[in-house]
């Protein structure tokens, strides 16, 4: 690989090459932090459904309120029969009847808890509240659009939350900055995102233990945030290593009912992606 990260195994060619796939929709763009330089793209503009990549949104809100006085960290949360959800997290599957906000948080951030989603963000005041700060801190083409549901009506959003490639990786090198609201916020959103246990997509390449990587481990330290539904990947985050800093957003998009199959393909193609990082970040 050349120094600016071009030639074999570099980001771009390996998604040039997920870019001819016939089954699987992608939208990437992977970003030298530092720099600012994008060392990757493909349909990285185009908004599609992004799974619970929105709930950073939520955390930043969350953050947001917390920094400014308007938010206790130590409120209990109590959750209504609405905010009941199955899936994603650890919250349901306990026998505590409430939580304070900032556990709250560091579930969502670390488990992508549907029933703490739910919690939060009818504690903030709902998806408009996100969304007046989202736009306020300059955030473009990712959006949470309400609470997680298991079925959703007529009158629903038909996703939680959708993105762009280029948005969510914005996002990502600004929030590594410290520029998303002010450093502050940035570093309390950085550091529930760093507790996440899914590193089954691009992160699956950086070899990190999941229940534990929020400080270094081998010269590496990573944040990231998830997002799994029928038919879509996400992932979302920010890697250092010894030679460089690298944000990276890699979206992917399939019919099931179509082909069963393109899961695999989608992560195994997310893996090639974050080993293609890696070597960035390691010099390699």
């Amino acid at each position: 690989m050349n120094a600016d990260g071009s030639g074999p195994g570099s980001p771009s060619e390996v998604v040039d090459r997920l870019a001819a796939s016939p089954t699987v929709v992608w939208g990437v763009q992977v970003v030298d932090a530092r720099t600012g330089e994008v060392l990757a793209a493909h349909r990285s503009g185009q908004v599609q459904r992004t799974a619970s990549l929105g709930k950073v949104l939520l955390l930043l809100e969350v953050a947001r309120l917390l920094e400014s006085g308007d938010l206790d960290s130590s409120q209990q949360l109590v959750p209504r029969q609405e905010d009941l959800v199955s899936d994603s997290g650890l919250w349901r599957h306990l026998s505590t009847a409430e939580m304070e906000v900032v556990d709250c948080a560091a579930l969502v951030g670390a488990f992508s808890d549907n029933l703490a989603t739910n919690v939060l963000l009818r504690r903030v005041g709902g998806a408009r509240a996100v969304e007046q700060t989202a736009v306020a801190a300059g955030i473009d083409d990712v959006a949470l659009h309400g609470p997680v549901r298991d079925e959703r009506g007529p009158g629903d959003p038909p996703t939680l939350s959708t993105g762009s490639a280029s948005g969510l990786a914005s996002f990502a090198v600004r929030l590594h900055r410290g520029a998303l609201v002010s450093a502050a916020v940035s570093e309390r959103v950085a550091g529930w995102l760093s507790l996440n246990a899914d590193l089954s997509m691009v992160a699956a390449a950086f070899g990190l233990d999941p229940l534990c990587h929020d400080e270094p481990d081998r010269g590496l330290r990573l944040w990231n945030k998830t997002g799994t539904i029928t038919g879509v990947r996400g992932d979302v985050g920010v890697v250092s290593g010894p030679a460089a800093t690298v944000a990276y957003a890699v979206l992917a998009e399939w019919d099931d009912a179509v082909t069963p199959g393109a899961r695999e393909e989608a992560l195994e193609g997310m893996a090639l992606v974050g080993a293609a990082v890696r070597r960035v970040v390691e010099g390699a």
